[in-house]
Parts: structure tokens; sequence; C-alpha cells
């Protein structure tokens, strides 16, 4: 736990009954305005999938059609299905439509944040 959750904490208990309700409520006022106030993520810039398009071509593709993900997170799952295509030969339209899927998953997760 954080400092400041500590310390907040500490505040709480020391608050009457009363006190803890009103500041639950400031709580939630603030939780709910900082939810208003973000912007809205943006939607994915779909672009078409190419005949013969390489695996590396397929991710720079989809990282530009979902911008918003982090590609750190992607890394694991798409080196994955690089590795399958590469060394164990796997053809590159399969490989392609399951990189396509995880993209689509990760950005799912994304929306629900």
């Amino acid at each position: 736990m954080m400092r400041d959750e500590q310390e907040l904490i500490g505040w709480f208990r020391a608050l009457s009954a009363e006190r803890r309700a009103l500041l639950l409520e400031f709580a939630e006022f603030l939780a709910q305005r900082a939810v208003a106030a973000e912007p809205p993520a943006p939607a994915p810039v779909p672009a078409r999938r190419p005949a013969n398009e390489t695996v590396v071509k397929a991710i720079q593709r989809l990282t530009r059609t979902y911008p918003m993900l982090d590609r750190r997170k992607l890394l694991a799952e798409t080196a994955r299905c690089v590795e399958q295509h590469v060394i164990h030969g796997r053809d590159a339209a399969e490989v392609i439509t399951e990189i396509e899927i995880i993209f689509a998953q990760h950005y799912e997760r994304h929306q629900g944040r």
C-alpha cells in the first residue's frame, strides 16, 4: 500500500461515522469527475489486409490500426507468433490472422479499462 493510501486510511479511521460518510461521498464525486474528464479512447483506424502481406508488415499495419495500444503489452504474444512462422514454418496467413485476433482482444480489454 502506498504511503498516501495509508495516510488516508488513518484519517478515515479518525473520523466520526457521519464524517466518514461525507468523505466517501466526496471521494465518489471526485472519482466520477475523473472518469468524465477522460477523453474518449480513439477508435481503431482500420486498414485493408493486402494480399501476400508479410507477418512483419501485418504487425506494422495493426500497430497503425490500434495506435492506442501499448506495444510492450503485445510484444510477447506477437513475438511468439513470429517465431512460429519464421522458425517453425507456420503459414503467414494463419499467423497474421492470429495476430489480428490478439490486437483485437487487447483493444477490447483496453476499452474495458
